[in-house]
């Protein structure tokens, strides 16, 4: 093909804006009989179909450019052939007889073209024209047709798996392994390799004579051809340990490419092998330790982004074997330029790798890093000094001698850290460093942060008898116990009821003023529950209270190397995958399709046609499934339910108001939408008032949501007489003023503060009451699912959720149901498909998005027969994340 800057201007020309009647003028260009006019016809139809446009009305056109010796114009053609082939199928089958034709052409680069073309076209009707031509590809004269013949064999078990079986294509690619050309036996390699992965099976067979096939050719082939050829042979089990030492042999020059890709294949096959060398061959283990640490340092000269997958790597290298870089802990102190996702990488690895040799010289780094002016990475710093108190004992003094210098530094973040690390080592080492509670005390004042909190009223419980005023010092957070996060309240209660446990004469009032708050005025379960609890066994037996809460708790474990064992086995197999990056197995992330489903892909796309887009977000077609969510049926279940039944929508009311606070009235109150309005609706019970309710004001404070009432009034129609009942409801608009600031960190509240003012007798009330999220999903929140599996990709693992709900009714765990419940509530079907080797189980993902251009992303799982599911949610907007998981929780549930 011409170079791309070919004359004045190039091809650049063809991506420019086309004038009106382009495609009549394109038709007549195509059908000159000049060659140089039909190539930059076609090169236009190229550009355009490039950047989107539809030129599938010139498929005639275009192919009957095929029939010429020019083979520019015939790739041209080609690739406008593969493009369109799917939609056109029938017209497809018209350029048969010139790929036959062309597959036996006197030039090879033309009859690999032909025989590519053919495979890349994934058509059932083209598969058995390709077999004969394919046939004969494979035993070509020329290694480049062989070479293209063997990919295209594992793109045919794709489409058609039993013709290749039947058509004896896997034993000549068998063959292909034992050619004389490196770059034929190693596509021959891939494309084993492919259709073990596809079947499932052990295809590849690699015998003794394969295995030196293989390994002459390693030292040949390309790149990338080394990458697929060391990759299986690290699926490959050696008879003994001798033959993996002589395999070792052969690779370890691998170590020193310039491929990155190639150096990490190589260390996946050696660390695979050194497995099977058993203990016997200790001092060939340690020269391999040797050899291995030099290429991996190496790696991290590269480019930030080859850094950070290397670094993912090595972080599962140094969990299996830390004496590979034990004395390479240098390389991976940070730089001042490096990415900050590097620098959080290095850190993992720099704990991994710190003892007692070299904890002086890390400290001294980890110090360093803690003056830095990012915050998570000063956090991860401080946090990392922490980590190494408790795993060297012997170094835990130091480390506290530079947590206290950093504290001494009073920098907000780097004190709280501070906090929440050190009470990991007070559990580490129980009374062993407890002289240095007084300087935690002192900074009291500045934690505001709910980890920190929560930590330093631990320490202040756990050793309330060493602590002069450790009363006094509880009772200052015990000011704001109704304003807390519940962690901070959880530990508050508990800490406080130690402190009864250890001084009840000047803490009574403390502990009881607690448990009434924890148990009548919170509306956390877990808080209630515990409260009642410590009452319960406080009143009814304090030894055994005794026992409960100030038994001794296990001394925790140094989790540096926290991988289960097994999982890790899967990883370091899996290293140079995606799986290395992730840290997770390939079937954690990957749903693989099988081999010959395209059959029924293409019969959902037929189905797919009469799928009313508007009643879904399901409707975005064509586009590749890069999540391989391939199974998924858009019209099976609730994605074809266009109504909503019996499923409307109701205001969860709840009693907020009681008539002693309000001049006599009981008020209900509760959220929803309405009419793609958002409404408070309230139930004024007149119990005590003798005057008719006829009218309220109402005004609320700043909210997580932006919440604001339309009008401020809210008329009682009829009114409300005494003894009796009457609804009522105001509309509320979402403003940006009204937003109140959500703590870094710190999830939104779900309250609502709202007053009210009696028109009629001019007294004024307030209270709060939680809103439900599905109050404020939109109607227009439907999502296409090409733009779902990319929004559920980029989203970070750390900002998922999960739950599950049990003890559902029965229509909660038909699919069916709950997609018409959730679109009553703005809550959008995506897709569905069954879990692969899970029996019974189906997935289901939906979409939701709020009046304020939030998104949440939900996958639930369904088993049947079990009247449970389970809930994953996924959002950039972290701090609502709770309340929309709560809010798919509740609907679920009722």
């Amino acid at each position: 093909m011409a170079p791309l800057g070919q004359g004045k201007e190039g091809d650049s020309r063809f991506f420019t804006t086309q004038k009106k009647g382009e495609m009549h003028e394109l038709r007549m260009e195509l059908h000159s009989t000049d060659r140089a006019v039909k190539v930059d016809a076609v090169k236009k139809v190229i550009a355009s179909m490039t950047v989107g446009k539809d030129v599938s009305m010139l498929f005639t056109d275009v192919l009957n450019c095929v029939q010429t010796g020019n083979i520019e114009l015939k790739k041209l053609v080609y690739l406008y052939l593969i493009n369109y082939a799917k939609t056109q199928p029938e017209l497809t089958l018209l350029a048969v007889n010139t790929f036959v034709k062309d597959a036996s052409d006197a030039n090879p680069l033309i009859r690999a073209l032909a025989v590519r073309t053919m495979g890349c076209i994934r058509v059932d009707r083209i598969t058995e024209y390709l077999c004969e031509p394919l046939n004969r590809a494979l035993r070509d004269d020329d290694p480049y047709v062989r070479k293209t013949a063997a990919v295209c064999v594992a793109k045919l078990y794709d489409i058609a798996p039993d013709l290749v079986v039947e058509r004896g294509f896997l034993e000549i690619l068998h063959d292909l392994i034992s050619d004389s050309n490196p770059s034929v036996v190693a596509n021959g390699v891939a494309a084993l390799s492919e259709i073990a992965e596809t079947s499932g099976k052990d295809v590849m067979r690699i015998s003794a004579s394969v295995l030196q096939k293989l390994l002459a050719a390693l030292n040949e082939c390309t790149e990338w051809g080394q990458v697929f050829i060391l990759d299986s042979l690290a699926k490959y089990t050696p008879a003994d340990g001798r033959e993996a030492e002589g395999i070792i042999e052969r690779v370890t020059p691998r170590l020193q490419h310039a491929n990155s890709a190639v150096v990490m294949s190589a260390v996946k096959v050696i660390l695979s092998y050194m497995e099977l060398m058993g203990s016997a061959n200790s001092d060939s283990i340690r020269h391999l330790t040797r050899k291995l640490a030099p290429p991996l340092v190496t790696l991290l000269n590269s480019e930030p982004e080859i850094q950070y997958v290397a670094l993912r790597n090595i972080n599962l290298i140094v969990q299996k074997r830390p004496h590979i870089l034990e004395n390479e802990i240098k390389v991976f102190f940070c730089k001042y330029n490096d990415p900050i996702y590097v620098k959080m990488e290095k850190l993992e690895i720099i704990i991994k790798l710190v003892s007692e040799k070299n904890i002086d010289q890390v400290l001294l780094e980890l110090k360093e890093y803690a003056t830095e002016v990012d915050v998570d990475f000063v956090r991860k710093a401080v946090s990392a000094i922490g980590r190494c108190a408790v795993k060297l004992e012997r170094a835990a003094e130091r480390c506290i001698g530079v947590l206290l210098e950093l504290i001494q530094t009073k920098v907000n973040y780097v004190v709280q850290e501070s906090v929440i690390v050190i009470k990991d080592i007070f559990r580490r080492y129980p009374n062993r460093y407890e002289s240095i509670i007084a300087t935690l005390c002192d900074n009291l004042d500045t934690l505001d942060e709910p980890l920190a909190k929560a930590s330093m009223i631990w320490i202040i419980g756990e050793y309330a008898e060493r602590i002069d005023n450790a009363d006094e010092l509880l009772d200052t957070f015990l000011e704001t116990f109704e304003e807390e996060d519940p962690a901070v309240q959880l530990q508050l209660l508990t800490a406080t009821v130690k402190c009864f446990l250890k001084d009840p004469e000047d803490t009574q009032d403390m502990v009881q003023r607690v448990l009434d708050m924890a148990t009548e005025e919170s509306d956390n379960p877990d808080l209630r529950d515990r409260g009642f609890i410590y009452w319960r066994l406080l009143s009814t037996d304090p030894e055994a209270a005794k026992m409960v809460v100030l038994g001794d708790k296990p001394v925790i474990e140094d989790d540096t190397f926290k991988l289960d064992p097994a999982l890790l086995n899967v990883l370091i197999g899996q290293i140079a995958t995606l799986s290395s990056v992730y840290h997770k197995p390939p079937e954690a992330f990957v749903v693989r399709r099988g081999a010959g489903d395209d059959k029924e892909e293409e019969d959902d796309d037929d189905d797919e046609d009469g799928y009313d887009v508007g009643d879904s977000a399901g409707g975005a077609g064509g586009g590749v499934d890069l999540l391989d969510m391939g199974g998924m049926d858009l019209n099976k279940g609730g994605a074809g339910a266009t109504g909503t039944g019996k499923y409307e929508t109701k205001a969860p009311m709840t009693r907020v108001c009681g008539p002693e606070k309000s001049g006599g009235l009981e008020i209900l109150a509760g959220f929803r939408q309405y009419k793609k309005k958002i409404r408070m609706e309230m139930t004024v019970n007149n119990i005590s008032s003798t005057a008719e309710i006829a009218s309220l004001a109402v005004q609320l404070n700043k909210n997580s949501f932006g919440l604001s009432p339309s009008s401020q009034q809210m008329i009682c129609n009829p009114p409300v007489g005494p003894g009796e009942s009457g609804d009522t409801h105001v509309e509320l608009t979402t403003t940006p003023n009204m937003l109140a600031p959500i703590p870094a960190g710190q999830p939104a509240s779900p309250q609502v503060q709202v007053a009210i003012k009696n028109m009629t007798s001019g007294n004024v009330f307030y209270f709060a009451v939680n809103f439900n999220l599905e109050a404020i999903f939109s109607p227009e929140g439907a999502m296409e699912r090409s733009v779902f599996i990319e929004s559920w990709k980029s989203i970070d693992d750390r900002n998922e959720l999960y739950g599950t709900v049990s003890d559902l009714p029965r229509d909660s765990v038909d699919i069916d149901e709950v997609t018409k419940k959730f679109k009553a509530n703005n809550i959008f079907f995506i897709a569905r498909r069954p879990v692969p080797n899970a029996e019974g189980q189906e997935v289901v993902y939906f979409s939701m998005r709020t009046f304020t251009g939030m998104e949440f992303l939900a996958e639930l799982t369904f088993k049947q027969g079990v009247n449970a599911c389970k809930v994953c949610l996924k959002t950039e907007n972290s701090a609502y994340g709770l309340l929309a998981k709560t809010s798919i929780e509740s609907i679920l549930r009722n």
